[in-house]
């Protein structure tokens, strides 16, 4: 099978959620704690909340095959590989060619189990990961501080595969 037609979108959220931490590795203790009003917490927690979901998303799709982080306490130097293993994981699972209908079970800690197709999960992921950037961006922004530029055009200006050309001249 060739690429999938959703790697782009994998490798703009695994490439976002990189430049997010690098926003955050300039800022100090206090600013990394600061709580953002109207949205998952402060921007350290809610990093810590990006790559932990995705860590879950790949243990629920590899059918727990993986092992989970502990993303509570992790810092930003100790998310950053780990968001770099999820490009590959995610690479990996696209790779695979899988049936977006095949419904995935995930298997709760408390007993419960959560039934949707692989497609939706797939599409979850993504969003996920863009709500919670925007919140830090969000943050950053209410301390004053440029966030990142950080859609997909960006992402694909910085790959090379998005371009402009000069109108011909008459």
């Amino acid at each position: 099978m060739g690429r999938s037609e959703l790697q782009d979108a994998f490798d703009h959220h695994v490439w976002a959620n990189e430049q997010v931490l690098d926003a955050l590795t300039a800022l100090d203790d206090e600013q990394l704690a600061s709580p953002v009003p109207g949205t998952y917490g402060s921007m350290l927690d809610t990093m810590r909340h990006i790559v932990g979901a995705d860590d879950w998303y790949l243990y629920v799709l590899t059918g727990g095959v993986r092992d989970t982080i502990d993303e509570d306490t992790m810092s930003l130097d100790d998310l950053r590989p780990v968001v770099r293993e999820h490009g590959r994981a995610w690479s990996a699972l696209l790779a695979e060619g899988r049936d977006p209908e095949e419904i995935v079970i995930a298997h709760r800690k408390d007993g419960t189990e959560g039934h949707a197709p692989l497609g939706i999960r797939l599409a979850q992921v993504v969003h996920h990961g863009t709500d919670h950037r925007s919140q830090i961006c969000t943050g950053l922004t209410a301390l004053g501080i440029e966030p990142p530029y950080i859609d997909v055009w960006a992402f694909g200006e910085t790959d090379g595969r998005v371009f402009d050309t000069p109108a011909a001249s008459s």
